[in-house]
């Protein structure tokens, strides 16, 4: 006899085990802002170290009073695609800003990051080409690629031998697009731009840069990381969005005008999703106002991030080869990592696991993110707890 969608979904128990182990880590509801101290929604006051609001900016009085204006002016929806009835000016506005701030001829802007992802990845996967994806790429270039006709090969994490090898391999005269995080998100590394673009060049590749997690932490003004590394001109595309450093919710794709004007007409989740809301368009063009005039937030968001990479590495946690204000805590062990999340949570301390499929087994980790209006006190308080926390786990010595 068929099984029920009920009974099909009720074998999934994973969930349920972790939470009778007392162990489950994930949708724990917050009643406060992301600051560096929140109020869960039991009274608990905890340390937020599992925020990707490096600048500080999801809770400023600015951001919400832009977002309200907008609301009273606009609505709280466009209410349609952007291809359609869902345009506003202010839409055409960002755009224009973000374009300038990237160093690049237009962008336009999808209603989530991941949907910017989904959509220009699967439009620029073209039929008898080919999509390079590094192997620690985030899950919605991953998806997207898989909605494109291009084939799709991956390379080992910032192995760009491994990567020549592929293309090496590749028909010369088919598409071929490389796609890649400028930060990674759980690893806190960046992706090898110079020599990523040196094989562009050799090879005849697209390049790609999804900056989610770079826009407002590196480069100049926090323009990301081909900015970091002087390579703007030499990336294709650059991707972001408003949920980490901008305190909105959004993203955004931009490059040259004709590359952009193809993707507003063949980019699925742009063309058929509601556009961007009146509230998220003013936050963000507020918050890019605000990482433009004043980089003293970006400096202490560097000194805190150095601050805590010391800290680490003097009590003898393993932080691998971040780079940024993204510190991963090898744990490699799944059940250890959940524990930790658990006992810091008691003891004060927001941080969250990153276990598979989102990383290899081997590479289970805590990911501990810095924001700009942490201070280096509370720094030490984290790593204190932590480090008598890993230490009883049995994961540092």
């Amino acid at each position: 006899m068929q099984k029920t969608l009920k009974e099909i979904c009720s074998a999934y128990t994973t969930p349920q085990e972790i939470k009778a182990q007392g162990l489950y880590p994930y949708y724990r509801p917050i009643s406060s802002g992301q600051d560096p101290v929140v109020t869960m929604a039991d009274g608990h006051k905890v340390l937020m170290f599992g925020s990707n609001s490096y600048l500080g900016l999801s809770d400023d009085p600015r951001l919400k009073e832009a977002a309200i204006a907008a609301i009273r002016k606009y609505g709280t929806s466009c209410s349609g695609s952007r291809f359609l009835n869902g345009t506003l000016d202010i839409h055409e506005e960002l755009e224009a800003k973000l374009a300038k701030f990237v160093g690049k001829d237009e962008a336009v802007t999808y209603s989530t990051g991941f949907q910017v992802n989904l959509g220009v990845v699967s439009a620029l996967g073209m039929r008898g080409g080919y999509t390079y994806l590094d192997a620690l790429d985030h899950a919605c270039i991953i998806d997207g690629s898989r909605l494109g006709f291009a084939e799709v090969r991956k390379f080992a994490h910032n192995d760009t031998q491994a990567l020549e090898r592929k293309l090496k391999a590749a028909s010369p005269e088919a598409s071929k697009l490389i796609v890649v995080d400028g930060v990674y998100s759980m690893e806190g590394d960046i992706a090898p731009l110079p020599e990523l673009v040196r094989l562009c060049h050799k090879y005849g590749v697209f390049l790609m840069v999804d900056d989610a997690h770079g826009l407002g932490v590196i480069g100049e003004n926090g323009s990301g990381t081909a900015s970091h590394f002087g390579l703007t001109k030499d990336v294709d595309l650059i991707m972001g969005t408003f949920s980490k450093s901008f305190g909105s919710l959004g993203g955004f794709i931009a490059g040259d005008k004709e590359v952009i004007n193809y993707l507003k007409h063949t980019s699925r989740s742009l063309i058929f999703s509601a556009s961007m809301t009146p509230a998220s368009v003013a936050a963000a063009s507020k918050a890019l106002d605000i990482m433009i005039e004043e980089p003293e937030r970006r400096e202490n968001l560097w000194k805190v991030t150095n601050h805590a990479h010391k800290a680490f590495k003097d009590a003898g946690f393993d932080i691998g080869h971040t780079e940024t204000p993204i510190i991963p805590l090898f744990v490699r062990d799944t059940i250890k990592a959940m524990r930790i999340v658990r006992m810091a949570y008691e003891q004060g301390v927001f941080i969250t696991p990153v276990i598979a499929p989102a990383v290899p087994e081997n590479d289970v980790l805590i990911r501990f993110a810095l924001m700009a209006t942490h201070n280096t006190a509370q720094v030490d308080e984290a790593v204190e707890k932590l480090t008598a926390i890993f230490k009883e786990v049995g994961v540092i010595a």
